[in-house]
């Protein structure tokens, strides 16, 4: 496969080239902090940014993208689901 732009480099406002799927957890943070987060089934999303501040986002829509840079996804305060962090 060819790809035109490997000799640029990844920048925060380029876009993703990787992802993983995210289990909410109060407890643990994610594996790598996100430079977005893609909300498949909306509701609730509660977060903790890479800043430290806990955030609540109320009626975060279907299929939503949200230019994010998060360390932890709370299991408590989330009701939204199919949330995928994009790296």
């Amino acid at each position: 496969m060819s790809d035109r732009f490997s000799s640029h480099a990844p920048s925060l406002t380029g876009p993703a080239s990787s992802g993983f799927a995210v289990t909410p957890n109060d407890d643990a943070d994610l594996g790598e902090a996100t430079r977005a987060l893609f909300v498949g089934t909306g509701g609730m999303l509660t977060v903790t940014m890479v800043s430290g501040a806990i955030l609540t986002f109320d009626a975060v829509a279907d299929s939503a993208l949200l230019p994010l840079r998060v360390s932890r996804i709370h299991q408590t305060g989330t009701t939204a689901g199919n949330i995928i962090g994009l790296v």
